[in-house]
């Protein structure tokens, strides 16, 4: 595998400046293509594919190029994740990691160690908690933790860490004073869409969901300099391309993202498809609707979509439930508009010819989406078409045929299935289950389903979701015939969700997605034959290589 990865780089790189020509032979070719669904060998002109067929017909058609041998491996389009946020994980990997703390104390210990590395005074932040990994309280509960247990290690220091789905965070008292909150004040007002979850005598008790996160502490902490966002970018195209990603669909980004990636694609370090949606109905929005769509700039990057929220995440107990939480009695989630104003909005994106990705977890979060989306369209045409639903994770059974009528895409995340299983049953009771992460209901309604990770909140590789998605088990094989396991997809259904099935989600099936001629040269070639092996393995498997348009972007060596 060293000498294969050697021939590609030594092979590819220099190119970079002329477009990469040469033919891929040897090597078992998933193309996600129905008319040629295998093949051994690849010819590449000018960063695209011209041909793709057998071995002996490639070398001898092109028996002048320059040759890539797989050495036998196996070789899928470029993965591509539908549902992710890219500057999120550079944010992530520049702060304290906290996925996989076992208790509170266990969080406590990783900031203090990471607090040494900060300037006196300067914020901690962190991400990646989650209390229901914690140990139970007395009456059984996983109760979020309180700012008392941030005071006493940290009483001076700002501090503040987001749960591990980013719709909770956890502060201390000096970060509720910096941000202009009296951390005695009873009672505290929390806005639209969010709540300040408050302790027994009515005071902040350091939590605060979804809006109130984001408008009361998230939009009051320091902009981040450009040179960090430049930073946090090269860090986060690092970890894409080493798990061969070659595409996201970013869910969500501001104008300073925005101007970050161009500047990396001036300089020529954009090393990924990014099919962006702007971040709520900001700046962003009116200047695309004034000034037009980006369509491809180098063909990296695409802003043609908007992300909008419709309610919380199941975990932190925001995700908005047409009945109450079986768990949490009273509690009906929280949705992040009025009806009436989603669907001006929706009807605004869409008259401005907008894709609409709305981030939905709750079934009454997702049938007001269902809604806006069916009156919009009436009243518009719908614009573009294959608007989005973002997550979907908790539907009623009788709503998902709608997603079909509508003409709507599901995009969705297999890992989140696996990573909820333990409690999720516990928040909504057997009977709402029943439409909780159903792709094979969906797709038996015949709904797309684009797949992603919606890294950071998961982890990046999307070889974890492919695995997640065709056994519905965790890491460790439980349960042991899967969890649901007739909501299983195949291994060609997983493939073209993060392949082919996600291309058509960002309108670029003509582009990417499956390896025939015409389109991209972006392939990522693996240790394991992911369509073969026993599961297990594909835990095991490793990108040796991904190419982007023809250039190695990462290898192994």
């Amino acid at each position: 595998m060293r000498c294969l990865v050697l021939v590609l780089t030594l092979l590819l790189l220099p190119m970079a400046s002329a477009q990469p020509t040469f033919v891929l032979h040897n090597a078992r070719i998933y193309t996600v293509d129905a008319d040629q669904p295998m093949a051994a060998a690849m010819a590449v002109e000018d960063g695209r594919i011209v041909a793709v067929g057998s071995e002996a017909d490639m070398l001898d058609a092109y028996s002048d190029w320059p040759r890539m041998d797989a050495e036998g491996h196996t070789v899928v389009p470029g993965l591509i994740d539908a549902h992710a946020h890219l500057m999120g994980l550079g944010q992530f990997l520049t702060q304290v990691d906290l996925v996989g703390t076992n208790s509170k104390e266990e969080v406590l210990v990783r900031a203090q160690a990471f607090a040494e590395t900060l300037p006196e005074g300067a914020w901690l932040m962190g991400r990646g908690w989650d209390q229901n990994d914690w140990p139970a309280a007395a009456d059984g509960s996983y109760p979020f933790p309180t700012r008392s247990d941030l005071d006493t290690v940290f009483p001076d220091r700002p501090v503040w860490l987001r749960r591990v789905d980013g719709h909770a965070g956890w502060v201390n008292a000096a970060a509720l004073r910096v941000v202009g909150i009296d951390p005695n004040a009873l009672a505290p007002r929390s806005p639209l869409g969010g709540e300040i979850l408050v302790d027994e005598a009515g005071r902040p008790s350091g939590i605060f969901l979804d809006e109130a996160e984001s408008r009361l502490i998230e939009d009051l902490t320091p902009s981040p300099s450009p040179d960090e966002l430049d930073e946090r970018l090269r860090r986060a195209l690092e970890r894409t391309a080493r798990f061969g990603l070659t595409g996201v669909h970013e869910a969500g980004i501001k104008p300073d993202t925005l101007a970050a990636y161009r500047r990396a694609l001036k300089d020529g370090t954009f090393s990924i498809r990014n099919y962006a949606m702007i971040d709520g109905v900001g700046p962003l929005l009116n200047a695309l609707c004034a000034e037009g769509l980006v369509q491809g700039e180098d063909d990296r990057l695409w802003v043609r979509a908007l992300k909008l929220y419709a309610d919380g995440a199941l975990g932190s107990r925001g995700a908005a439930l047409l009945a109450e939480y079986s768990d949490d009695p009273g509690n009906v989630g929280l949705l992040q508009f009025e009806p009436e104003v989603f669907q001006r909005i929706v009807t605004r994106a869409m008259q401005c010819g907008l894709q609409v990705n709305t981030h939905a977890i709750g079934d009454r979060g997702t049938r007001m989406v269902l809604d806006a989306y069916e009156a919009a369209i009436t009243e518009t045409g719908g614009g573009p078409g294959r608007h989005r639903i973002e997550h979907a994770q908790i539907v009623a059974l009788e709503d998902i045929p709608r997603f079909a009528e509508l003409g709507l895409i599901a995009s969705m995340q297999p890992t989140h299935a696996t990573s909820d299983m333990p409690w999720a049953e516990d928040r909504v009771g057997a009977e709402r289950i029943q439409g909780a992460y159903a792709w094979q209901r969906f797709r038996e309604a015949g709904v797309p389903l684009a797949l992603g990770s919606d890294f950071p909140v998961e982890q990046v590789n999307p070889l974890l979701g492919f695995y997640a998605a065709v056994t519905r088990q965790d890491p460790n094989g439980e349960p042991p015939d899967g969890w649901m396991p007739d909501q299983r997809l195949t291994r060609e259904e997983a493939l073209r969700g993060f392949t082919l099935d996600a291309a058509y989600a960002a309108f670029m099936e003509d582009e990417v997605g499956s390896l025939e001629p015409g389109k991209w040269a972006d392939f990522v070639l693996l240790s394991h034959d992911i369509m073969t092996v026993p599961a297990e393995q594909i835990l095991a498997t490793e990108v040796i290589a991904t190419v982007l348009g023809g250039e190695v972007i990462y290898s192994a060596d």
